[in-house]
């Protein structure tokens, strides 16, 4: 079943045009990877999937599960099912991580969440993930470490559940074990009702991973498409022969 569907895609940061004609399609069941030189263009496509409103696409379409989206708020989109993991994640002064999950989770569903039940999937998930069950009282990602933060975002995403979920360098700054952990999470939430993309500058998050397709972005376009081994060509070479 197609989850995305993006077409002919244009965008611009200000007055910069990134994105130049992009064309990306994700089934469900599938894991993407997007790789490209840095500019190239990649967290501004995830920006632009999730409708940050400092990205305008002036050209093109975005369609999720058949239906165009241009039009739809960033939270109309989240509703459908489409989440973004941050590469600097935000600190929230004021708002527990409890609390943070319980209102995104409730705004997700139809009928009211039980709370004891929600708080031991958390705690479960916490404990998968290596991480101290006391953050769950804590302000959110607030005094955290990056590691810590990355985390975070990971347990946000087996909490919510989305169809589509977006990781725009996850692993970026985290050491080999925290690389893992994260890894680990990604393997628990992937299903064939699901599909992740990735979008990286190392291989290392895609070792323990299955990954169908890795992409190389340059320029704001897609100018290659492979299976896994396509990351390891990069790593060892470079991008200068896609330039």
């Amino acid at each position: 079943m197609e989850l995305l569907n993006i077409k002919d895609l244009y965008t611009n940061a200000g007055n910069k045009e990134i994105l130049k004609g992009l064309n990306l399609k994700i089934n469900a069941g599938e894991t993407h990877v997007i790789m490209g030189p840095n500019g190239a263009g990649k967290s501004t496509l995830a920006n632009t999937i999730l409708n940050n409103p400092q990205y305008k696409i002036t050209n093109g379409e975005i369609y999720f599960e058949g239906k165009k989206i241009n039009d739809l708020k960033t939270d109309e989109r989240a509703k459908k099912g489409i989440f973004m993991s941050f590469q600097t994640p935000e600190e929230v002064p004021g708002i527990s991580v409890m609390n943070f999950l319980k209102t995104a989770k409730n705004s997700k569903e139809k009928e009211p969440i039980k709370i004891l039940s929600f708080k031991k999937e958390i705690e479960e998930n916490m404990n998968k993930l290596n991480m101290d069950k006391s953050y769950i009282s804590r302000d959110l990602n607030v005094g955290f470490s990056g590691g810590e933060k990355k985390k975070n975002e990971i347990l946000q995403m087996l909490t919510l559940k989305p169809k589509l979920a977006i990781l725009d360098e996850t692993d970026s700054g985290l050491d080999v074990d925290a690389i893992k952990v994260v890894s680990k999470g990604i393997s628990m939430y992937k299903n064939n009702k699901n599909a992740v993309l990735i979008i990286t500058h190392s291989t290392k998050i895609l070792q323990d991973l299955k990954v169908d397709y890795v992409h190389i972005l340059v320029d704001g376009k897609i100018i290659k498409t492979g299976k896994s081994s396509l990351a390891k060509e990069i790593e060892e070479n470079g991008y200068e022969r896609y330039k």
